[in-house]
């Protein structure tokens, strides 16, 4: 497929409302690409390059992006940035620019497909002292080899931020109706091998194929995740429930095979290197080849430490010996997917729980079971008495479902409702913050879009807003007046009073008195609270007036 293709189908599906029209238009392409192309047209179609698991990134930011637009259109930085304001929109601008661009004397070719993946691929594996000149030769060539709808597509894509409103559940229905095959053994399959992409070639193999599949060592797979809830709500809906500590870490995958151990981060990046204290151990602990999830925390005198000293381990990758000695963690295991060639994430977890205990006799989180709503809320009592967050409830019979934030798990904080939401855009600040940004525009996610939800000013120290502003400064995309558009990278936790309705957004919703919590930098953009997840909030907010 050549890549003019993929461009006038992604304007197609950009132009579609109806979420079946989209899952059919997408089902009708995928039959007929070829096994080099499928995999890659369904990470495309979705914004993606390379599979979640994959360590592989593009590292390629608006700044390296407009320079090579501004070499192929023959225009200065400054007018490229000038296109982007004007229209709001990196794809939008680009098309135009390419449409008069000036750099004729490129020895041009068809764009491809799986010959756009291999150049990505090349990006991504460029290190060393001249990998940014050398990226950005890459972009040009492709850019000077591109027509100017497909600049529109191929610059959203390098920047991982395609806007047509694909997301997953759009791709993974569309896979299914595609190849004709039970959509739930689509998702099951996607939970197990974090790539819709590969997916999507077993399902063209048939049923049996995504059958067979299995999780693999060192193939990270998508965290289960909670959401808000109540004590008295979980034991009405299902009597007893196990209760464990909400820690106040970062969350980690840990897998071992032989003598081959490596971590990853909750945004499954491998950080191995960072943390070899806590490799050492669970490596001595187990004596199998295992997948296990769990937490690790900062100590100091047996008390557990802010969040932010994990983060100043987990983000090393230099004089990691010296940090040893500074910040001290120890890990808990309160989970495991995978045991000596089995995978377990189908067993409920009851059944998981005994497996772990007998796998690991140390590090294992302390769990109590429990129907009895005193005993519950004394655990809880007991959880931040002990300096930790909360509590999680979780049920007994319930599979391990990577990736998927459900009421199989609940999590209990005291005080503010906090939510994740992603920054896209920020307003510059006044007085002795007018060289910062001063306010911040946060969004949710639902299918591959993110909807604005309100601005978050307060909260922030000077210091705070200096940290940020040097994070988001390389991710402005475009400005107008005091607004600026951001690429959607960094996550905030904020804290609110409420949600109300409010027409000021696209999403319908907004946050009343938000508050400023931290950056959570172990999280990625595809975390934050979904759509879903605001109105169920809401609806929850109705019901307790």
């Amino acid at each position: 497929m050549e890549f003019a293709e993929f461009s006038r189908i992604c304007e197609n599906i950009e132009g579609i409302s109806g979420r079946l029209e989209m899952i059919e238009t997408i089902a009708a392409v995928l039959p007929r690409l070829s096994d080099d192309e499928l995999p890659v047209f369904v990470r495309f179609v979705m914004g993606r390059v390379f599979p979640d698991w994959s360590p592989l990134k593009l590292g390629i930011g608006p700044n390296l992006l407009y320079e090579a637009v501004g070499y192929v259109a023959g225009k200065k930085r400054d007018g490229v940035i000038a296109a982007v304001n004007e229209t709001g929109d990196v794809g939008l601008a680009v098309e135009r620019l390419l449409a008069t661009k000036s750099q004729t004397s490129f020895f041009t070719e068809p764009l491809t497909l799986t010959g756009v993946h291999a150049d990505c691929t090349r990006i991504a594996m460029t290190d060393g002292s001249r990998s940014q000149r050398e990226k950005l030769r890459i972009v040009e060539g492709l850019l000077g080899n591109a027509g100017s709808l497909e600049g529109r597509y191929l610059s959203r894509l390098l920047l991982e931020e395609l806007r047509i409103g694909v997301g997953e559940g759009n791709a993974r229905d569309a896979v299914a109706r595609a190849f004709d095959v039970d959509v739930a053994l689509v998702a099951h399959a996607h939970q197990a091998l974090n790539d819709l992409g590969e997916v999507a070639m077993l399902a063209r193999q048939g049923e049996e194929a995504l059958r067979e599949v299995r999780i693999e060592p060192f193939r990270p797979v998508k965290m289960m995740l909670a959401q808000q809830g109540t004590i008295g709500e979980m034991v009405a809906d299902h009597g007893a429930v196990a209760v464990e500590y909400k820690y106040d870490g970062t969350r980690f995958q840990f897998h071992k095979v032989g003598s081959e151990c490596r971590m990853y981060s909750r945004k499954l990046e491998d950080v191995t290197v960072a943390v070899p204290d806590v490799i050492e151990v669970l490596d001595r602990a187990i004596p199998h080849d295992v997948i296990v999830d769990g937490e690790v925390i900062a100590v100091k005198d047996g008390r557990p430490r802010p969040f932010q000293f994990v983060l100043q381990r987990f983000r090393r990758k230099h004089e990691v010996e010296e940090a040893i000695g500074r910040v001290d963690l120890v890990p808990h295991v309160f989970d495991i997917l995978y045991l000596d060639g089995e995978t377990l994430i189908d067993l409920p977890f009851s059944e998981r729980r005994r497996t772990l205990e007998d796998t690991l006799p140390v590090y294992v989180a302390p769990q109590w079971v429990s129907d009895d709503l005193s005993r519950l809320e004394q655990i809880y009592a007991d959880a931040l008495d002990a300096g930790h967050e909360g509590v999680m409830l979780k049920t007994l019979d319930a599979p391990y479902t990577p990736g998927v934030r459900g009421k199989n798990w609940i999590k209990i904080k005291p005080a503010v409702d906090t939510l994740d939401l992603v920054v896209i855009g920020a307003e510059w600040g006044e007085g002795r913050r007018a060289r910062l940004f001063g306010s911040f525009l946060l969004a949710c996610q639902q299918e591959g879009e993110l909807l604005p939800v309100g601005k978050v000013a307060t909260g922030l120290s000077d210091d705070q807003l200096a940290a940020i502003y040097d994070v988001l400064k390389d991710l402005v995309i475009a400005g107008k007046g005091k607004e600026v558009v951001i690429e959607p990278a960094v996550v905030f936790e904020v804290g609110y009073a409420e949600i109300q309705k409010s027409p000021n957004y696209a999403s319908g919703y907004a946050l009343r008195f938000p508050r400023f919590v931290r950056v959570r930098e172990d999280k990625g953009v595809d975390e934050v609270e979904t759509m879903d997840g605001m109105l169920a909030r809401y609806e929850r907010q109705l019901k307790s007036v």
